[in-house]
């Protein structure tokens, strides 16, 4: 399945409107620490758009040096808490900063596709924001360096990830975690199913939903319930554009590479610390900041739901123990290393 060819001239135009919003953007973009000269061939790049992420970046950062990431390309949005401070003192870190709209910049897409554009060409990148893990399976054995070989070597320019939301057994609240300690530690469960897969026309990209958010605050209209899907490491070429955070990308035959849950190409999971305890603070902010959906008052039933500090864990969880539970789960396949 294809699109035909009126479809694919017109995401071909998309492609070069995304493309274009991104070049623009860059003027929107102060440097406030460059080492892209230290940026070698072959070297794994990330991109992150962060505000007020202190608590979670020490150990994310720390997590994908271990991984393989050599450099990073950040974007800080007027954070007030340090992150900006951290960012700029680490010595793999080039970090702009910028106090315009996130929500009119595609919720920092344009920021982050505009990086991607000018420093990630030819270069596996990885696009992942400060809540997010990237696990696979083997993944404590074999880096990032040995998972692009071998999607190279298949011939795979996307690697996908289904994002799996993390939740303690108690109210949420309550699972704090201090800066550089694992939030694994204390978000330990997931919910193991349902989740849909649909792939979508004309892009070809797929539509995952359920999970524990469904169920707790869009069982009465799933449709709403967020995206699942990404497609977080990418061989990047300058000429491509993510159309939805990293849910889908242009030009659509990438989108391909994703075949959701169940799949048999090589994948993993985002494991989503979304809910430590600050989460219920951010939920009370981000009612009044207005600037993560396209429609936020849509959303404020949801805001209000997680400011209550629920509990989201019930008998049908599952809890996380390694890589191995996933696989196990059927939520990622197994890989031939």
């Amino acid at each position: 399945m294809k699109p035909g060819a009126l479809q694919r001239y017109r995401l071909r135009l998309k492609r070069r409107r995304l493309l274009w919003r991104s070049f623009r953007s860059r003027h929107h973009l102060q440097v406030v620490a460059d080492r892209t000269t230290a940026i070698r061939p072959g070297d794994i790049l990330m991109v992150i758009v962060v505000r007020n992420e202190a608590q979670r970046l020490p150990y994310m950062l720390d997590y994908y040096r271990r991984l393989g990431v050599t450099h990073v390309l950040a974007v800080d949005n007027d954070s007030t808490d340090g992150s900006a401070e951290l960012l700029r003192d680490a010595a793999d870190v080039s970090l702009w900063q910028t106090g315009a709209s996130y929500r009119e910049a595609r919720f920092g897409l344009d920021w982050a596709s505009w990086l991607l554009m000018r420093y990630g060409h030819g270069h596996w990148c990885l696009m992942a924001d400060a809540d997010e893990l990237l696990v696979y399976a083997g993944c404590d054995r074999h880096d990032l360096r040995d998972l692009t070989a071998l999607l190279d070597a298949r011939g795979q320019l996307a690697f996908g990830a289904l994002m799996l939301d993390l939740y303690p057994q108690g109210p949420v609240g309550e699972a704090d975690a201090a800066p550089g300690d694992d939030p694994l530690a204390v978000l330990g469960w997931f919910d193991p199913a349902p989740y849909r897969v649909v792939r979508q026309e004309p892009a070809m990209n797929l539509w995952v939903q359920g999970g524990v958010r469904e169920r707790m605050f869009f069982a009465d209209d799933p449709r709403r319930s967020p995206t699942l899907n990404k497609l977080p490491l990418v061989r990047w070429n300058r000429r491509w554009a993510y159309t939805n955070s990293s849910h889908a990308l242009l030009p659509w035959e990438v989108n391909m590479d994703y075949t959701g849950p169940g799949g048999a190409e090589p994948a993993g999971a985002l494991l989503h610390t979304k809910f430590l305890a600050d989460s219920v603070t951010r939920a009370v902010e981000d009612l009044s900041r207005r600037q993560h959906f396209h429609d936020p008052d849509l959303l404020v039933p949801y805001y209000r739901a997680l400011a209550a500090g629920p509990v989201l864990w019930h008998e049908g969880s599952a809890r996380l123990e390694g890589w191995e539970s996933l696989v196990a789960q059927g939520l990622m396949p197994p890989i031939n290393w």
